[in-house]
C-alpha cells in the first residue's frame, strides 16, 4: 500500500481534474450540438490523462536532477527526492507513459486529418519541456501560459474537433474558460513553493511578481473564466434553461472561498487548497456538462449556426 501511495503522489492525482475538465466540457458541447462521437471522445480523455501524468512525472524527475526539490519540502512528498523511487525507475515509467499516450493519440488519426500527428507531437514535447530541456518553461515564468494552452485551448478544441469534424467559436470560449481555471491550480502550487523555488533558482510567475499579485490574479482568473461563457448563459436563458446559470454561481462561491484561504494560509497549509482548486474546476465542468445535456433534452438541441 505504501508503494502504491508513493506512485499516486508522483502522478499528483489531486491535479488530474485539470486534464479531465477540458475533455468533459468538449464532450458536453458536442452532445449539446448533436455531434457527439463516443469513441474519439474516450480516446481524448485517456490521452489527456496520460499526457498530464507524463508532465507530472517528468516534473518530479527533472526537478530532482536540477536539485529543485529538497527533502522535507512544504509541498507534497516527492518519492524520488525522499528515496522512495529510484530515479532510473521514474525515468522509465515517465517515458513508458509517454509511449502509451502516443499510442492512444494515434487512434485519433481515424477521426481527423493527418496533421493531428503534428498536434500530438507538440503536446508530447511540451509535456516534457515544462520541466526539461535547455529552456524549461516552469523555470522561466511560462508555466501558466503552458497550462492555459495545453490544458485549456488544446484539449477542448481538439476533443470537439475529432467529434464534430470542425472547430467552433463556442468551443474556443469554453477552452479559454477552462484554461483560466487550470492556471489557478498552478498558481496555488507556485504560491506555496515560492521560497523553495527562489532557493532553487526557479523563476515562476509568483517568484517574479510576488504573492500579492498572484492572489489577485487567482481571484480575477475565476471571474474571467465565467465571464467568457456569458454568451452561453444568454443562449441558455433564451432557450428557457434559466437554471443553466447555476454552475457559474456555484463555482464562483467556491472560488471566492478558496481565494480567502489562499490569502490566509502558508506552506503546507496550502496543500489542501491545491486539490480544492482542481476540484472546483471539475465541479464546474461536471455541472456545466449536465446543464448542456439537460438543456438539449428539455429545450432542444442547440445549433452551431447560432454562434
Amino acid at each position: 500500500m505504501k508503494r502504491l501511495n508513493v506512485w499516486i503522489e508522483a502522478i499528483r492525482l489531486r491535479t488530474l481534474p485539470v486534464s479531465v475538465s477540458g475533455v468533459v466540457i468538449a464532450i458536453a458541447m458536442a452532445v449539446w450540438f448533436g455531434e457527439e462521437r463516443w469513441v474519439p471522445a474516450v480516446l481524448c480523455l485517456l490521452f489527456a490523462i496520460l499526457a498530464q501524468i507524463v508532465s507530472n512525472l517528468a516534473n518530479e524527475y527533472y526537478d530532482y536532477l536540477r536539485g529543485a526539490d529538497k527533502k522535507g519540502r512544504v509541498g507534497p512528498r516527492r518519492g524520488v527526492t525522499e528515496g522512495d523511487i529510484k530515479p532510473a525507475t521514474l525515468r522509465r515509467v515517465t517515458f513508458a507513459t509517454l509511449a502509451a499516450a502516443c499510442a492512444v493519440g494515434c487512434g485519433l488519426l481515424f477521426y481527423g486529418e493527418w496533421w493531428l500527428i503534428i498536434v500530438g507531437a507538440v503536446i508530447a514535447i511540451f509535456a516534457l519541456a515544462y520541466s526539461a530541456g535547455p529552456y524549461p518553461l516552469s523555470y522561466h515564468g511560462l508555466g501558466e501560459a503552458a497550462v492555459f494552452v495545453f490544458f485549456g485551448i488544446v484539449p477542448v478544441n481538439f476533443t470537439y474537433y475529432v467529434q464534430a469534424g470542425h472547430f467552433d467559436a463556442f468551443a474556443m470560449l469554453a477552452s479559454m474558460s477552462i484554461g483560466f481555471m487550470g492556471v489557478n491550480v498552478l498558481l496555488v502550487n507556485n504560491y506555496r513553493d515560492m521560497e523553495d523555488d527562489i532557493d532553487a533558482g526557479k523563476h515562476t510567475s509568483v517568484v517574479i511578481f510576488g504573492r500579492r499579485l498572484a492572489a489577485t490574479a487567482y481571484l480575477i482568473n475565476g471571474f474571467v473564466a465565467i465571464f467568457l461563457l456569458s454568451p452561453v448563459w444568454l443562449r441558455l436563458a433564451l432557450m428557457g434553461a434559466w437554471w443553466g446559470i447555476a454552475p457559474a454561481l456555484i463555482y464562483l462561491a467556491i472560488h471566492i472561498a478558496n481565494w480567502a484561504k489562499l490569502k490566509t494560509r502558508t506552506g503546507a497549509e496550502l496543500n489542501p487548497l491545491l486539490g480544492g482548486t482542481a476540484r472546483a474546476m471539475l465541479v464546474f465542468t461536471v455541472l456545466f456538462a449536465v446543464v448542456l445535456v439537460c438543456s438539449g433534452i428539455f429545450c432542444g438541441t442547440a445549433s452551431t449556426a447560432d454562434w
